[in-house]
């Protein structure tokens, strides 16, 4: 299953070791603590691109990706199935379909849960 915006905010911030008062400390409070915790858990899923240029900028991350994940865009150019992608960097020489990059991003933020 392709994770949803929310999972892969959370995933890209529990990566970047940030709560989520320090990312409301680093967008100036343009988007604060529970407004950030909203999107992650899937109460907000379509914020504004203000938002999602603000986080892509902390993050640094692709906004046009956060964009799509967000609704607004449709991928750019659609894939063939036997294209290399991937942007789960350990497995970046695999052909990873959205499902399995989705588990994969599953997977990692349940064993960040058990530490």
């Amino acid at each position: 299953m392709k994770p949803t915006l929310g999972q892969y905010l959370a995933s890209i911030r529990h990566d970047r070791k940030m709560s989520l008062r320090k990312v409301e400390e680093a967008s100036n409070k343009e988007v604060s603590n529970a407004y950030l915790s909203q999107l992650e858990t899937g109460k907000i899923t379509q914020p504004s691109p203000n938002v999602l240029n603000t986080l892509s900028d902390i993050y640094k991350i692709d906004y046009v990706q956060l964009m799509e994940l967000a609704g607004y865009m449709t991928p750019t150019a659609a894939r063939e199935a036997t294209d290399r992608h991937g942007r789960v960097a350990t497995f970046a020489e695999h052909n990873l379909t959205p499902e399995e990059e989705g588990e994969l991003l599953q997977y990692l933020q349940f064993l960040r849960t058990k530490k």
